[in-house]
């Protein structure tokens, strides 16, 4: 008899499960097999992950640190880590539209004893680690739903049922969900995950901390002349395009093969409605000095991805009855090194720590994850650089002055800490407050459109399934984004998934393009009225991204 939605759900049992499968969620497993394997102890740790495979979603620079690996994994080098082209030189630009001029480098931007590399390979690398210490890993399995026991506690999350329709209704493809129940859960979904926030709301965990404020990233990966190719360099970039109340700036890195890794942020603080980071992005490229470099060149690869900027000051409580959060499901993200990769997997060695004294003391909270992350170097290095972010409140102008005065000369031992008091949705100002943005067409060759490059995210949904983009109500789109606002949704996307039609009435509405989504959660971020939930589509859809 096949499965139907009354169709009782398959349990699994672990003593710890773990929900994503990034470099925070695999530090965690593997920290705990090795916790277990000196205590003599056994420990059952199980990771889902909502990608096709591990590695599928991952997208970042990569300039990574490797602290934390070498804390956790210290002989990686001989265990074959994909870590393999080391950063040789640094280089900061202050851009005009036609003219770039250099700027010293920040100490927190030297990048001496870092790695230029791919975060998809390096999570399939520390994905087969943990499985040769006995971690289970399921990719394409989506977390879509909390498991509580009847005294409120988390036991674990089950996945979402595969095979329903767009009418809401089972298909002949149905399958039951699969419950994955644990003595601790741990949320390492990245930024914005849709059961951590779910987590957010129910615990209150956010009560102590100021609004976490995000980025977004859009990224690309070229083929250049080899004759322009530079092995190990880094360079960064502010100033144009943007104005000078907008943060944000650019990436370049020289990887390997004649390839570039080059992105932009945006922060989702901006005040233009009209702004469109990816377009952003692709008018960039066509400052003079980075044309020249990719003229003769190729894009092979095309992703975007929020990213938390909102550092110390907006790490909420880490743990809830059942579990913890870590990575960017915290938000430990250090922004003025633009880098998350090794802040994530040090806290999800911490909280092993203190989910193994839970599973030992048989507590129902890990609570001594708080204090052993206050006495590491995580927190340290969070602290030293808290101020840096929201000084650019004020400006860019007074934020890049600060950010000077307070890495060089006060080193992060500023006596007073700056706070955020707003949510990014709130910072978007009314259409009739804004200044349009003209941005030139797409020539194929330098800059694309958005529907080029979803096609070269390899993004893939199941067309027969609901909208994982879901409005709590379709009348403060038609009364207040579309009018207000001039639909913001349709610029800040990066994958073209919201698109302003004319319906019958001869009006403007919204049309949703779930298919193109590539999971980057910027509309559950940015949408003025927080009316966008993004949820999970059915596990293994979304990009498949290859050495992002």
């Amino acid at each position: 008899m096949s499965d139907t939605p009354e169709t009782p759900r398959e349990v699994m049992e672990y003593d710890v499960l773990i929900v994503g499968a990034g470099p925070a969620g695999l530090s965690c497993a593997i920290r705990l097999k090795q916790l277990a394997q000196q205590c003599n102890k056994e420990v059952s740790v199980c990771v889902i992950e909502k990608g096709s495979e591990v590695g599928a979603h991952m997208l970042s620079g990569v300039a990574f640190e490797p602290r934390a690996l070498n804390e956790l994994i210290p002989d990686w080098k001989e265990k074959g880590a994909p870590l393999t082209v080391p950063a040789t030189s640094d280089r900061v630009l202050f851009l005009t539209s036609k003219l770039a001029f250099p700027l010293p480098t920040p100490p927190t931007m030297h990048n001496h004893g870092n790695y230029i590399g791919s975060l998809g390979r390096l999570a399939k690398w520390m994905a087969e680690q943990a499985e040769s210490l006995g971690v289970e890993i399921y990719a394409g399995f989506a977390g879509a739903e909390i498991l509580y026991d009847d005294k409120g506690v988390v036991v674990g999350v089950a996945t979402g049922d595969m095979g329903i329709g767009k009418d809401g209704k089972p298909t002949d493809r149905f399958t039951r969900g699969v419950e994955l129940r644990a003595k601790q859960t741990v949320m390492a979904e990245g930024c914005r995950g849709s059961l951590t926030k779910m987590l957010m709301d129910k615990f209150n965990l956010n009560a102590n901390c100021d609004p976490q404020m995000y980025g977004l990233g859009v990224k690309e990966i070229w083929e250049i002349d080899p004759a322009k190719h530079k092995p190990g360099h880094i360079q960064h970039t502010m100033g144009w395009p943007a104005d000078m109340k907008t943060y944000a700036g650019s990436f370049l890195y020289h990887w390997e093969n004649n390839q570039i890794l080059i992105g932009f942020i945006v922060g989702l603080d901006y005040q233009n409605t009209y702004l469109s980071p990816f377009e952003e992005f692709q008018r960039f490229k066509t400052h003079p000095k980075i044309r020249k470099l990719l003229e003769g060149g190729k894009r092979i690869a095309y992703g975007a991805r929020a990213l938390c900027e909102g550092g110390f000051q907006s790490v909420p409580k880490l743990t809830f009855p059942g579990g913890a959060l870590i990575g960017d499901a915290a938000g430990f993200m250090n922004v003025p090194k633009i880098k998350g990769t090794h802040t994530a997997m040090k806290s999800g060695m911490i909280a092993a720590d203190a989910v193994m004294d839970a599973l030992s003391a048989g507590a129902v909270e890990a609570t001594t994850y708080q204090e052993k992350y206050e006495a590491s170097w995580l927190w340290k290095e969070l602290h030293a650089a808290r101020n840096i972010r929201p000084s650019f409140h004020y400006g860019m102008l007074f934020g890049t002055m600060y950010s000077g005065l307070d890495t060089i000369l006060l080193r992060g031992h500023a006596p007073w800490t700056f706070h955020t008091k707003h949510g990014d949705h709130e910072c978007t100002k009314p259409a009739a407050q804004c200044k349009k943005i003209n941005y030139p067409k797409p020539d194929g060759v330098i800059t694309f459109d958005r529907m080029s490059s979803v096609f070269m995210a390899n993004v893939s949904h199941e067309e027969d399934q609901p909208a994982h983009l879901k409005l709590r109500d379709w009348k403060i789109e038609d009364e207040v984004n579309i009018p207000v606002y001039d639909s913001p949704e349709s610029r800040y996307c990066p994958a073209g998934v919201y698109e302003i039609v004319t319906g019958d009435d001869g009006k403007p509405h919204l049309q949703i393009n779930a298919a193109n989504c590539v999971h980057c959660k910027t509309c559950d971020i940015k949408d003025p009225k927080q009316n966008i939930d993004w949820c999970v589509p059915e596990g293994g859809g979304g990009p498949n991204y290859q050495d992002m």
